[in-house]
């Protein structure tokens, strides 16, 4: 504590700082960053503005909707804020401080909420970055329901949690939802890492993390979670795909057995992207791993359209 009762202030390296304030090719607004003109620069306030440009596409009901057949097939396959934004001023060219009703939003997943979050954050100067991980506050009692979440730095208290989805009361209360939207405590969310530590070295059971449980399909388990792992790296250097681009060491069927080698390396990696993470250790692991680093060209398994080979910008 300092002197006058107030928490002593945490630091960043300003080579973190530079890093994580800046855009990626992904958050850039590029010529749409007109459009962030006058914004507030506080996380709540901007991820307010963000949960009213954007619905989920399992939010339909919710929110008394039904989305657009092609919208909810296409919507969620931009992976830059540029398209996003184009397509948000498409359906309607009001401030983006106007909240759309829901037939004008973009129809995305979490991971869009997240982007376009950090995206306005890093626009305000503020180090932020995308977490993938899971989530024990959707649905299922005991389920990690899989997740994307922003990640942003507090000059008090480090880096917190904030889930942009929930920043809607409307939303929250659908939700067990008993804690701040932008201070999601990290028992609640566990980021890749720490799930992959749970399963392999904790014994919690592997069917309890996913996108849903075997019951529903192979989108569960190691294999899944490792997924989660490889994003969440590539997110903390700042390569933020969409969630179903693939390469590399992940490469292989859903539902089916990590090979014994692959397991090691996530042995590995797992407590780099755990905990306290070390700015130089997730930059170097990125750079020297060929299975985890992001390649020019990914193949994409987009839900709705199909399975394609697609080169980055």
């Amino acid at each position: 504590m300092t002197p006058f009762g107030r928490p002593a202030a945490v630091s960043l390296s300003f080579a973190a700082t530079s890093f994580y304030a800046t855009h990626s090719v992904f958050s850039d607004p590029g010529d749409m960053a007109p459009l962030y003109a006058g914004l507030p620069r506080g996380p709540a306030r901007l991820a307010r503005i963000v949960r009213d440009l954007v619905i989920h596409r399992v939010e339909g009901e919710l929110f008394g909707h039904t989305h657009p057949t092609d919208r909810l097939h296409n919507d969620a396959e931009s992976r830059y804020v540029d398209d996003i934004l184009r397509i948000l001023v498409a359906r309607n060219g009001a401030p983006l401080t106007e909240g759309r009703d829901p037939g004008d939003r973009f129809v995305g997943i979490c991971r869009d909420f997240a982007l376009q979050h950090v995206s306005l954050l890093r626009h305000a100067g503020v180090p932020a970055r995308l977490r993938s991980g899971f989530a024990d506050y959707f649905g299922t009692t005991g389920f990690h329901a899989d997740h994307v979440v922003t990640e942003y730095w507090d000059e008090q208290r480090g880096w917190l949690l904030a889930d942009a989805q929930l920043a809607d009361p409307a939303v929250t209360a659908h939700w067990p939802v008993d804690f701040d939207p932008m201070d999601v405590p990290r028992s609640r969310f566990l980021v890749a890492g720490e799930a992959w530590r749970a399963i392999r070295e904790d014994g919690a059971d592997e069917t309890r993390f996913g996108l849903h449980g075997p019951e529903d399909g192979p989108f569960f388990g190691e294999r899944f979670v490792a997924g989660n792992i490889r994003l969440d790296l590539a997110a903390l250097n700042k390569v933020e795909t969409l969630l179903w681009d693939v390469w590399g060491a992940d490469d292989g069927e859903p539902g089916t057995a990590l090979p014994a080698g692959v397991r090691e390396l996530y042995d590995r990696v797992a407590p780099v992207v755990s905990g306290e993470v070390s700015f130089d250790a997730v930059r170097d692991v990125f750079a020297e791993e060929e299975g985890l680093r992001t390649p020019s060209t990914v193949t994409c398994y987009a839900p709705f359209n199909g399975t394609s080979s697609v080169t980055l910008r």
